[in-house]
């Protein structure tokens, strides 16, 4: 175990060191010009010599201080440079975020104004992709899923709920389209069908219909677009179509609603909890 004195006392020392002021050394550092004086005496008295004289001139260097300035210096100089090195660029200021696509879009982007306006010294980025490289620099990840993470902090932040939709083209009247007529629209996630379909369906009782025929999606931005176009009939979390909800552009095949099993999570890893900026993109998503 190193043997050495505390850090604020060195730091004190070779500020004042530096400017040969103890006034201004306490400017710089931000605190009392006592406060300064108490920690020049306590490394003197730790050093058992003298560091700094006053003279008419002002306060001077003794030898001993003379021989151990630069070495502070440096050594400080050294201890700045690791640390920028392994520093985030704009840590403080700006707040990495990773989240799907279309959460991104239809949810996130239509709530950014509330968060802008109350905390305008946090600037965003977005992304939804997170490569190996860059973990270190994300801050929150938003995840869709079926449960909680385990390496992590994880907080459910709302859960699906399904309805069944489709464009008022493909309603004769106020009949809804049959089930059996029209594609079904399937979103893919990591590769694999989401059974939307299927859950919905056990729901209705409905089992005359096929679950596995229609046409499958990366994203669900495909599928809301190919159902504004007539395309097929989708099972959307109603709470990324509310626009089109209100202005009729897509409407219910039926009221019933299956909430989950899916929903979206908030992850933030250990080592970023304690971020001021993350705690408030925290309490702020629990607010909307």
């Amino acid at each position: 175990m190193r043997q050495l004195p505390s850090l604020n006392m060195l730091r004190v020392f070779e500020e004042v060191a530096r400017h040969r002021s103890f006034s201004q050394a306490a400017l710089e550092l931000n605190v009392t010009q006592g406060a300064v004086s108490r920690q020049i005496k306590q490394l003197e008295d730790y050093l058992g010599v003298a560091l700094f004289v006053r003279t008419p001139q002002g306060l001077t260097l003794t030898e001993t201080g003379t021989a151990l300035s630069p070495h502070l210096a440096q050594a400080f100089d050294h201890i700045e440079r690791a640390l920028q090195a392994v520093r985030v660029p704009n840590l403080r200021q700006r707040l990495r975020i990773v989240a799907p696509p279309t959460w991104a879009t239809r949810w996130l982007s239509a709530h950014l104004r509330a968060f802008v306006q109350r905390y305008p010294d946090i600037s965003l980025s977005v992304t939804n992709q997170m490569g190996h490289e860059s973990l270190a620099e994300i801050d929150c990840h938003i995840r869709f899923g079926l449960e909680a993470a385990s390496h992590c902090s994880s907080r459910l932040l709302v859960m699906e709920r399904h309805i069944a939709v489709a464009s008022p083209e493909l309603f004769n009247g106020e009949q809804p389209p049959d089930l059996r007529q029209f594609p079904l629209l399937h979103i893919l996630h990591d590769g694999k069908r989401l059974k939307v379909w299927e859950n919905w369906l056990a729901a209705m009782g409905r089992e005359d219909v096929d679950a596995g025929q229609g046409l499958e999606f990366s994203t669900l931005d495909q599928v809301i677009h190919t159902a504004l176009a007539g395309g097929g009939l989708a099972v959307i979390d109603r709470q990324m179509i509310e626009k089109e909800l209100a202005n009729g552009s897509l409407l219910p095949i039926t009221p019933v609603e299956v909430v989950g099993p899916y929903g979206y999570w908030l992850d933030v890893a250990n080592d970023k909890q304690g971020l001021s900026k993350v705690q408030l993109f925290t309490e702020w998503l629990g607010l909307v």
